[in-house]
């Protein structure tokens, strides 16, 4: 037997905080898939430069073209403003011990705040486009704007669509697979599972990759 889940609100979901089902659809905690975890580097208008603590996202392309597409970005955020006015952005990769320090950007996200000092981050200029880079980050991607798309259409959230222009990655990364999956690698959000018998609430969780087999 399955567990019917429609788009009405479930009535009998708790959030596990007052604003969650404000922020996110039922079905991210219905579904609770985990998706890979990143900051994204852009300057403010007042040339501060700007971390964004983001998932929700995948990569893809064809032997034309790379892309990363990032839904669930905030239009109130400073993030989407930049990247709007730059038309450009970088996507950083780093481990789960710069969690904490990925945190406090959030925390510290005002319109004067230098946020890689507020995440205790080094900055580097981007290779190929105008944007600041986290020089901790194992790997760094290069985007410049290739489409922006309010999928609701209640002006709430975009799904922006960067193709990518060049990626850095660390030496120690280029090899294999211990490095990139496991804890010195890709840091993954797992959302909050809700659950679908009581509706009572989870916390979301901070996973890491173990490859398990080779196909």
């Amino acid at each position: 037997m399955k567990i019917e889940i429609g788009k009405e609100f479930p009535q009998y979901f708790k959030p596990l905080y007052p604003e969650e089902f404000e922020l996110f659809s039922h079905f991210e905690t219905t579904t609770g898939i985990p998706t890979v975890l990143f900051a994204i580097t852009t300057w403010k208008e007042n040339r501060q430069p700007n971390v964004c603590f983001h998932a929700w996202s995948c990569f893809h392309g064809d032997k034309t073209a790379f892309f990363a597409v990032m839904g669930n970005l905030y239009q109130h955020t400073h993030t989407y403003a930049n990247i709007l006015r730059e038309q450009c952005f970088c996507i950083n990769f780093l481990p789960i011990r710069y969690y904490d320090r990925l945190v406090e950007t959030i925390h510290n996200n005002d319109y004067e705040t230098d946020e890689f000092q507020a995440g205790s981050f080094t900055l580097a200029s981007a290779k190929a486009i105008h944007a600041p880079v986290i020089e901790e980050a194992f790997m760094n991607m290069e985007c410049t704007l290739r489409s922006v798309e309010d999928l609701s259409g209640a002006g709430v959230t975009s799904m922006i669509t960067g193709q990518v222009q060049h990626v850095s990655v660390d030496e120690e990364y280029a090899s294999g697979y211990k490095k990139r999956y496991g804890k010195d690698g890709f840091m993954m959000l797992v959302p909050a599972p809700q659950d679908l018998v009581t509706g009572e609430p989870a916390q979301s969780a901070i996973a890491t990759v173990d490859i398990e087999m080779l196909d």
